[in-house]
């Protein structure tokens, strides 16, 4: 039976609820969703949504690394938007962060996210795959 192994990292914003950042179970981690707020101030960005999927990432690669892992690692990505229209900008930056093969994804339109946020992702790694 495998042990968890709870990730935390300052590099990304803290918990604001009953979950950690991440988990690992063996060589599988499940990141917890990442929403556009500044490690630092624990505020949202300001600025374009681009501005927003950048922080995102940045998010979930700082909690990524933490675990010894990297982007490139992801299994599963899944991205939460509150405005579809948004997603061909998702495309673009997830290309700064991702190389072939690219993981698998899935995009949802939803009503409201935490804190006004316009983006949320979550997402499973896989080490040493």
């Amino acid at each position: 039976m495998s042990k968890r192994q709870i990730i935390s990292t300052d590099k990304a914003p803290a918990a604001i609820g009953t979950y950690s950042q991440a988990v690992k179970v063996g060589n599988t981690v499940y990141l917890s969703g990442q929403i556009p707020l500044d490690p630092v101030s624990m505020n949202l960005v300001d600025g374009p949504i681009e501005t927003h999927i950048v922080r995102v990432f940045d998010n979930l690669k700082a909690v990524a690394e933490a675990a010894g892992g990297s982007l490139q690692d992801v299994v599963k990505l899944n991205v939460f938007l509150t405005d579809l229209g948004n997603f061909a900008k998702v495309n673009e930056v997830m290309a700064r962060y991702f190389q072939q093969p690219f993981p698998a994804r899935a995009a949802i339109g939803v009503a409201a996210l935490p804190k006004g946020a316009q983006v949320e992702m979550d997402c499973v790694l896989e080490l040493g795959a």
